[in-house]
């Protein structure tokens, strides 16, 4: 059994990795190349850009894989403050994952059709880059809707860092409103696509919780838990028993 500390700062380690390549891939590449509503610019920033956009794919690839290991690091830590909310998280956290992997899909396609001559040969020109734009757009809608899930992850994730203890109660909070500012800024881009962006960046403003919670994992690790602490003495006493059992 690795100690709870060991797990958190792990799981630390491949949050702060997974918002780095999060960051560059979104903010660096797909926000740099894609134009909303301009076909052409879109599809020729794509094929000056080529191996940029290959590396963002495969940052969005260790991404959910890194998605997946945190959510398990975390079921691991927070389990035995409330199995049912631990397991949900987990759920949360394997949608979210599987959805990044399968919206992919459109990005790739973009890509291979910005680089094919026979799409342009089929298509026209002009078809071809409709068609990119098309397929970023809607890798762009599925990268919002993917939202709704890493909502709820953080939502489960706040309540369960309030009730393990082994966070601040603070942090937890501010997860679980970070959460909240997640499913709703969602609903908002579909609901009002036309507000100011500014709205956008009041309602996601919340979002830096996470670095909060990546930067007290790498730091502290977790804070000393009653409940973890007994259950542990349990599990322990447990082993024991067991052991003299067999002996």
């Amino acid at each position: 059994m690795h100690p709870p500390r060991r797990v958190a700062r792990v799981a630390g380690v491949v949050y702060l990795l997974m918002c780095i390549l999060g960051g560059v891939a979104r903010l660096a590449v797909r926000d740099r190349l894609y134009v909303p509503g301009d076909a052409a610019t879109t599809a020729s920033n794509i094929v000056a850009n080529v191996d940029s956009l290959r590396m963002s794919v495969v940052a969005d690839l260790v991404i959910a894989m890194a998605f997946v290991f945190v959510g398990l690091a975390f079921y691991r830590l927070l389990k035995h403050a409330d199995r049912s909310a631990a397991g949900a998280m987990m759920l949360f956290a394997t949608v979210g994952a599987a959805m990044i992997l399968a919206n992919l899909v459109f990005h790739h396609a973009a890509l291979l059709v910005a680089t094919g001559a026979s799409y342009a040969t089929a298509f026209g020109a002009q078809g071809s880059d409709a068609l990119v734009l098309l397929l970023l757009d809607m890798h762009h809608a599925g990268d919002t809707i993917a939202g709704i899930f890493h909502g709820l992850w953080l939502l489960s994730v706040g309540y369960l860092a309030v009730k393990s203890r082994m966070f601040p109660r603070l942090l937890g909070v501010l997860l679980v409103v970070a959460g909240a500012s997640w499913i709703v800024d969602t609903l908002v881009r579909f609901a009002a696509p036309d507000l100011p962006g500014v709205v956008h960046v009041l309602l996601t403003a919340p979002q830096f919780a996470e670095l909060a919670m990546v930067a007290f994992l790498l730091i502290k690790g977790v804070t000393a838990s009653p409940l973890g602490a007994r259950l542990a003495t349990t599990q322990h006493s447990t082993s024991l028993v067991t052991t003299k059992a067999h002996s």
